[in-house]
């Protein structure tokens, strides 16, 4: 059973940072792919940036030069550190993680980039 929970959302100035944490601390399995998505009101949930179990980071374009993805497989546990935030990075961004007996998700958390 799969119990991923994200935290590090909240409110923020554009050009300001913040920093997703997403974990599964008491799973006993691999986890290999884990990935950020975001979904903005009225549109469709989107990849951010995945990352490889051996650490080969995947960005969307729109996250390319600003946001840096990282893992560490000790703690199950995955990072997005994103700068420079802009209004258009709003949305709840949802952690997604592959055990290879299944594919699951977090309960997303809430980024708001406004003055």
């Amino acid at each position: 059973q799969a119990r991923l929970a994200e935290s590090g959302g909240g409110l923020v100035q554009p050009g300001g940072s913040l920093r997703l944490s997403c974990s599964d601390p008491g799973t006993i399995y691999n986890i290999y792919v884990m990935g950020w998505y975001r979904q903005a009101p009225g549109k469709q949930r989107e990849l951010v940036a995945s990352i490889t179990r051996g650490g080969d980071p995947t960005y969307a374009g729109s996250a390319k030069g600003r946001f840096t993805i990282s893992r560490d497989n000790a703690k199950n546990t995955v990072y997005l550190q994103m700068n420079d935030l802009k209004p258009e990075d709003t949305a709840v961004y949802y952690c997604n993680a592959d055990y290879g007996f299944g594919n699951y998700w977090g309960p997303g958390t809430q980024v708001t980039v406004s003055s």
